[in-house]
């Protein structure tokens, strides 16, 4: 994934990282449901783990968990939650283009990946690539989860602010950007509360899916089921919901 300038800021992303996409309550309570439809432990896979927050929460209680993310820095913040030796927790430096070839076929229960990261895969090939490899590693009763922005809801002409993310010490300000026809970048600059504004990402291509996208990706890979959330709390999605979560199986 080409992240153009944000190779140079990642120690201080990272600072900030679990303030501005924190381990709710909404979402530990949305995962907790869903891995309660297998037997422990549930065998979870995330993609672009960032600091690890999420699986070392589901590793805490029991379950088996995969991350990978192609950030060495993330990976290392990860790496060191894990004060006990024993637990069934591991993080590989991988990118999603790379799992299908390193990664058990048929064994995971719950394959997620968050925060706007599947938008980044920018190649259409590409992305419906991801989704035939997320069908050979689940299990046959798996799902996988996407959560990102509703892109219908923020359509660029030429350009459209992505909900800011903030916290007591930082804003995350990302702004997308129609360049042609069908080709879009992203631009996310970091404030810190010293007034310090660093520039994250610039002119970062990505592929902001629609809900209609998903379903045509998800349904030639083989999936049968989709349910659409607005939130964690499972709140029924609207065309006016700013976020989408995507329960595909």
């Amino acid at each position: 994934m080409p992240y153009n300038y944000f190779m140079n800021y990642i120690p201080e992303f990272n600072e900030y990282y679990d303030e501005l996409y924190p381990i709710t309550e909404d979402l530990k309570c949305f995962f907790d449901n869903l891995i309660s439809q297998y037997s422990s432990p549930v065998k979870f896979l995330r993609i672009g783990c960032g600091t690890g927050s999420l699986e070392h929460y589901l590793s805490k209680l029991g379950h088996d968990v995969t991350g990978i993310e192609d950030f060495q820095e993330m990976l290392d913040s990860a790496n060191r939650r894990r004060k006990f030796p024993n637990m069934a927790i591991r993080y590989f430096y991988m990118s999603s283009l790379e799992m299908s070839r390193f990664l058990g076929k048929g064994f995971y229960n719950v394959i997620t990946i968050k925060d706007n990261r599947i938008i980044f895969i920018h190649d259409p090939t590409l992305m419906r690539k991801f989704f035939y490899d997320c069908k050979n590693l689940l299990a046959p009763d798996g799902k996988i989860v996407i959560q990102m922005n509703n892109f219908k809801l923020f359509t660029p002409n030429p350009s459209a602010k992505l909900p800011l993310l903030e916290s007591m010490r930082a804003k995350l300000f990302s702004q997308l950007w129609q360049r042609e026809e069908g080709q879009y970048t992203i631009d996310m600059n970091l404030e810190t509360s010293t007034g310090r504004i660093l520039s994250l990402l610039k002119d970062t291509k990505v592929l902001p899916l629609t809900r209609d996208q998903i379903q045509e990706l998800a349904l030639e890979a083989g999936f049968s089921s989709i349910e659409y959330y607005a939130n964690y709390r499972m709140e029924k999605f609207t065309e006016d919901s700013e976020n989408i979560i995507a329960v595909i199986s």
